[in-house]
């Protein structure tokens, strides 16, 4: 055994893995490939071979590719990032594999491709992008590249150039996502395609889609398997859950455009900011674009616009899915004066609308007082009045002047209401009044002899009128000194105390 050691001691140096030559920690390197998937990496591992050719990256938790992280390995020829947590790729992320043959991305969280993302791959041969959250693809995306895998996205909308370059594309696989249409001029550089995978798609099928029926009855069928000839309609309601095979030329229609713009000219005041509706109708919804008119005067400054939801230059467009752009310009200078034009197009046509908007150059407040006032100069206690044209008010919001409207709305009501309650108790008091005399009630009774002005009594009922009673229960005479008594009878000569029954008799004065 002991002279067999220095034979065997070759292929033993030959069969031992990589890792003394350098390999990442819990990564397993085997000749030219290195295998760290499912390890919860956040990064790419520092320590891969130069010479490794395969890189398995797989299952990991990899958010972002740092930059010259993957530098060193100019020899890599397949890469796989499937499975990760990728958003985004900078632009030349891989510059340094120019002999990288295979690249999967799939199932990452990538939700556009910047331009140059994919650039330096001049030997890349396939890309899987199936499963990420792509929604749109920019022009000059991809170049000399055979298959492409877009599967499983969100992509709604192909621009007619995303595909330039691609004239050696073999397979195209754009079935679940959310097209609902697709240019002939998206699909002309594909010269070499040979598979064309389109189901799964919510197809507007209108008059933008006669050329993809007519293409695949022609010839582009032999590109589509029969499973792949199923291209379905989802809109309008009258041909879903129909084949754009089976559907005639003259039900793929469309309505042209129509704009309205309320109101036409508008003047507003420096410093103010304004919003501008442009309303659109037709079929398939229109696409709505602000623009500024350059104006024939050259060295005038071009105003920025905004529309609502995203930045706009001027000459810049956006959609809107309800067929509605909203103007938008903040903080109005004498350079937003001009000619503006709204205009919606769709697969139908096109249609304009002008609109102008002077500025009041008279209305600009000063940003700076030359020198304040004293304090003196005003009465102790008095606040400052409003210059005229203050902007005060106008510069709350909408909501804001709606609730201080509403507040005094109500107020004056219950002013209102006040007053007319007042007025109704006045009335009701002078009704119940009567002529002067009325309302005192005398009541003389004889029928217990006579009666003194001690004896009488004041009564007030609950509405205010007056009577006079006898209260036989009290002296006839006070107490004190004695007075003539004050004879209520018609017996004059009776004595104090003597009491004649005299006739009954009642005077009543209502």
């Amino acid at each position: 055994m002991a002279l067999r050691a220095p034979a065997l001691l070759p292929l033993l140096l030959l069969l031992l893995p990589l890792r003394a030559a350098g390999c990442p920690a819990a990564c397993r390197c085997y000749s030219a490939t290195v295998e760290c998937g499912a390890l919860r990496l956040r990064v790419v591992p520092l320590g891969i071979p130069p010479g490794t050719q395969t890189l398995f990256l797989q299952d990991n938790n990899i958010a972002r590719l740092e930059p010259g992280a993957l530098a060193p390995l100019a020899a890599l020829r397949r890469l796989y990032l499937h499975n990760n947590s990728l958003r985004a790729l900078e632009a030349g992320a891989f510059r340094a594999q120019p002999r990288l043959l295979e690249l999967a991305l799939t199932s990452n969280r990538l939700r556009g491709l910047r331009s140059g993302a994919f650039v330096g791959l001049a030997q890349l041969r396939v890309l899987y992008l199936a499963g990420n959250q792509l929604a749109r693809l920019l022009d000059f995306t991809f170049l000399h590249l055979p298959e492409l895998h877009l599967q499983e996205n969100s992509i709604e909308l192909l621009e007619d150039q995303a595909l330039a370059g691609l004239s050696s594309l073999a397979l195209l696989d754009l079935s679940r996502n959310q097209l609902g249409t697709i240019s002939r001029e998206a699909l002309q550089p594909l010269a070499s395609l040979q598979v064309l995978r389109l189901t799964e798609n919510p197809w507007r099928c209108d008059c933008a889609l006669h050329w993809l029926g007519a293409w695949i009855k022609e010839g582009g069928q032999r590109l589509l398997t029969s499973r792949d000839r199923k291209i379905m309609c989802a809109e309008p309601p009258r041909l879903a859950l129909q084949s754009l095979l089976d559907v005639s030329h003259s039900s793929l229609i469309c309505i042209p455009p129509s704009v309205h713009v309320q109101p036409l000219e508008l003047t507003a005041n420096l410093g103010e900011d304004l919003r501008v509706a442009c309303q659109a109708s037709g079929y398939p919804q229109p696409l709505v674009t602000w623009r500024k008119v350059p104006q024939p005067r050259e060295g005038r400054p071009r105003a920025q616009a905004q529309l609502e939801g995203g930045l706009l230059g001027l000459g810049g467009h956006s959609a809107s899915d309800t067929g509605s752009g909203m103007l938008f310009l903040s903080n109005i200078t004498l350079a937003h004066a001009g000619k503006y034009e709204c205009e919606a197009s769709n697969a139908g046509g096109a249609a304009r609308v002008p609109f102008r908007l002077l500025v009041n150059a008279s209305r600009q407040q000063p940003q700076q007082p030359a020198q304040p006032p004293p304090p003196a100069a005003r009465p102790a206690g008095s606040e400052p009045r409003p210059e005229a044209g203050s902007m005060a008010f106008r510069a709350l919001g909408v909501a804001t002047q709606t609730a201080i409207a509403a507040a005094i709305a109500l107020l004056a009501l219950t002013a209102l209401l006040l007053v007319a309650m007042i007025c109704r108790r006045r009335r009701r008091r002078k009704k119940a009044r009567g002529p002067p005399g009325e309302g005192a009630l005398f009541v003389n009774d004889y029928l217990d002899g006579p009666c003194t002005f001690a004896q009488l009594e004041e009564l007030r009922d609950e509405r205010g009128h007056e009577m006079f009673v006898i209260n036989r229960s009290k002296p006839l005479f006070a107490e004190g000194p004695a007075e003539a008594p004050a004879d209520c009878g018609p017996e004059q000569g009776a004595g104090p105390g003597l009491r004649v029954p005299p006739p009954v008799a009642y005077e009543i004065h209502c």
